[in-house]
């Protein structure tokens, strides 16, 4: 009888050990587990784009009306599967030069979008250099542009305080301008200075503050060898869209944008 009850024993003594060590290592498993950092897209994630700017945002000459590059950046964003949804909130206005942005910046329903951002995209410049050819039709000189790029420079300044003044956390993507009259100057040298100087302006106002690219298209519809433009022969068709969002997309990619937005 002892020895039934001393081996009895001598059993509960092991099967108590052995539960004791399974325990120890599952707690061990669980410690790894917690431990470790899911991938970015164990749960894809809602991201929010707040585009603003000008008739590029809006989506003039888009055929199917739906905000020209903002829907094939949406297509492409969400391509990923770290991203569940790309939702964007179109605050394009034909014709807006940069005094025009700064007032609509102000408005509650833009302020809100911006601040509940992840990501802030702008298209303007255009028309301000539009306005130039305007005013200036029977006589225009170079030095005009350069005039007139003094005070782009300061309202590109303050659109971008004020942005970053309302998110200081979202990224934000500046669409640099092109050749509005390709098809009629093409051949005209000092256009192009005119478009190289601004953009480069552009790039200088930015690099001036966090969280910010420039991305430029200029050259995508100066070498294109297809019709990139409406019928307007101003604003892009819906190829020079689709190549405008490609564009926008892959230089978020390398500049480590979008990683940052899902991070």
């Amino acid at each position: 009888m002892k020895k039934v009850f001393s081996l009895c024993f001598c059993l509960v003594l092991i099967l108590t050990g052995c539960s004791a060590t399974y325990n120890e290592q599952v707690m061990n498993s669980f410690t790894r587990m917690e431990k470790q950092t899911p991938p970015a897209d164990f749960i894809p994630k809602n991201v929010s784009v707040a585009s603003v700017g000008d008739s590029l945002t809006e989506g003039v000459g888009d055929l199917n009306k739906q905000g020209g590059y903002i829907q094939y950046l949406k297509e492409l964003m969400e391509s990923r599967k770290e991203i569940q949804t790309a939702n964007f909130l179109n605050f394009g206005v034909k014709g807006n030069r940069t005094d025009q942005l700064l007032q609509r910046l102000k408005q509650e329903e833009v302020k809100e979008g911006i601040e509940n951002a992840d990501l802030v995209i702008i298209t303007i410049g255009g028309n301000d250099v539009m306005q130039v050819f305007k005013e200036n039709l029977t006589g225009l000189q170079i030095n005009q542009f350069l005039e007139a790029e003094k005070g782009y420079k300061q309202r590109l300044t303050e659109i971008m305080q004020l942005i970053s003044t309302y998110n200081s956390t979202a990224e934000i993507v500046l669409v640099g301008i092109y050749n509005p009259f390709i098809k009629w100057f093409a051949d005209i040298t000092e256009v192009e200075q005119i478009i190289t100087s601004w953009n480069q302006t552009s790039l200088n106002v930015i690099s001036e503050f966090n969280h910010t690219s420039f991305v430029m298209v200029d050259d995508i519809f100066k070498n294109a060898e297809e019709d990139l433009l409406y019928t307007d022969y101003f604003h892009p068709n819906n190829k020079g869209y689709e190549l405008m969002a490609n564009r926008i997309y892959s230089s978020m990619e390398q500049r480590g944008i979008l990683q940052s937005i899902l991070e």
